[in-house]
């Protein structure tokens, strides 16, 4: 048989499933999930196979209209991962249906329609409804916008999951793999550690300060003993954020780091060692550098 390979965007509203049906598709956790919007900032490639196929899957950030200038890099981010991949997947939560941000990324496909590029529909969270309204919404979005194929979902549970994956293996062209058979990402896990870190800290926090702050890995360092040493530094807007992010004696900063550490070990089978500054840096969001570690352009936040 002949080796397959090709990409998988995965778009949507913030929060509509991206991350959690890569990591099921990838079959372990690359990308963060947490319940807030906008949790993911860059774009994340997640590999799967099926198969003789192997399928890069790109979790971009989800689409909304953008007020700063991260939300306007991370949005350039989750056209740009469209735009450069064989097939798009289009994920809708099937409680909210079609909502202003789901218009509006259609009138985007559409805008930027591309001949040769195959969209498909996964309407997920199916478990969330019944099953009229669920035709109901198949019907009016397939009515909206031409999509090869549609799925019924629930990432979370994995019901339909597998269809998806073994269509998306039929689906993708013909050509060498880009990865080795055993990869199943390719962030740095200098990155992919800043993002653990950062969701642990986006569970703990309430309301806007999870989006003021962002998290680096300075240094890794590998030990004689096979552990590893890691330093991070969370970086925050003011000097108010920086004692809510640390917390009463520090318990704040301390339980996150616990919980980073922990589940940084079981994904990296060896001891951990980390460390946690908290910053504060009043303009990091004006900072090209800020970007690169996340994986954006700076240019496109203007």
């Amino acid at each position: 048989m002949t080796d397959k390979c090709g990409f998988v965007a995965l778009i949507g509203e913030p929060n509509a499933g991206k991350s959690t049906l890569m990591n099921r598709m990838v079959g372990s956790k690359i990308a963060i999930v947490t319940h807030k919007v906008q949790t993911t900032r860059a774009r994340l490639r997640g590999i799967a196979l099926r198969g003789e196929t192997q399928i890069v899957f790109v979790d971009t950030p989800g689409l909304f209209r953008t007020k700063r200038k991260l939300d306007r890099a991370m949005v350039a981010a989750a056209w740009s991962g469209a735009a450069d991949a064989d097939v798009v997947v289009l994920l809708v939560e099937a409680h909210r249906g079609i909502t202003k941000g789901v218009e509006m990324i259609l009138d985007g496909l559409e805008k930027r329609g591309n001949p040769k590029q195959v969209v498909a529909l996964a309407i997920n969270k199916i478990d969330k409804v019944k099953s009229e309204a669920l035709l109901a919404l198949t019907k009016d979005l397939n009515e909206r916008f031409v999509f090869a194929e549609t799925f019924l979902i629930s990432a979370e549970r994995g019901h339909g999951v597998e269809a998806l994956a073994e269509w998306l293996a039929k689906t993708l062209p013909e050509g060498p793999w880009l990865y080795p058979e055993d990869q199943i990402a390719d962030a740095p896990m200098r990155m992919i550690a800043a993002e653990i870190t950062r969701e642990k800290l986006m569970l703990r926090l309430h309301q806007e300060l999870p989006y003021q702050l962002t998290v680096e890995t300075e240094h890794w360092t590998e030990r004689d003993d096979g552990s590893v040493r890691i330093d991070q530094v969370v970086y925050v807007s003011r000097d108010g954020h920086k004692g809510i992010a640390l917390g009463p004696k520090g318990a704040t900063i301390k339980a996150v780091s616990m919980a980073a550490r922990q589940e940084l070990s079981e994904m990296l089978g060896r001891d951990v060692h980390l460390f946690l500054q908290v910053k504060v840096r009043p303009n990091w969001e004006n900072e090209a550098e800020r970007y690169s570690e996340m994986g954006l352009d700076f240019k496109d936040t203007n």
